[in-house]
């Protein structure tokens, strides 16, 4: 991608690599997390392995912007989409394990091959794709030490 921009971000979460790769593999945890407008659907049944395809919607009345997205690499501990759509690029997903947690990182890279949708997402939404990511690691942080604290209590 000759053109990409690169947004990334990291959040320190108190659970293990185990239970955060959990948050981003597990549809329903995933939907505590992501941000209400967005909707992702699996395009046959739900996976994270290579291969897997979904489709990320954007919840805007009559438009519902739509990325195909497929898994392109899996590992313990890492998830990596690529997608087609009014973006092209990249969304990875790392579990660091840390001294005490994980370190997740995701990096969002991409392009947007329209010059007039990418002047209005570069003046209009850039910031508040970069703030959304940010809020999503906190509600993904969220989830994951809730999680944590109810299995560690039993």
């Amino acid at each position: 991608m000759q053109n990409a921009q690169i947004f990334e971000q990291s959040i320190k979460i108190n659970a293990s690599a185990t239970i955060v790769e959990r948050c981003i593999t597990d549809q329903s945890l995933m939907h505590r997390w992501l941000n209400p407008i967005l909707r992702c659907e699996s395009v046959g049944q739900w996976s994270t392995d290579v291969g897997s395809r979904s489709r990320f919607i954007i919840n805007i009345p009559w438009l519902q912007p739509t990325l195909k997205s497929v898994v392109i690499d899996r590992k313990p501990g890492l998830v990596v989409w690529q997608f087609q759509g009014f973006f092209k690029g990249r969304d990875r997903w790392e579990c660091q394990p840390a001294e005490q947690g994980t370190r997740l990182v995701n990096r969002f890279e991409f392009e947007i091959p329209n010059p007039i949708v990418s002047w209005g997402f570069n003046s209009f939404a850039a910031q508040w794709t970069q703030n959304d990511m940010k809020a999503q690691l906190r509600r993904l942080k969220l989830v994951a030490e809730e999680i944590y604290r109810r299995e560690c209590s039993h």
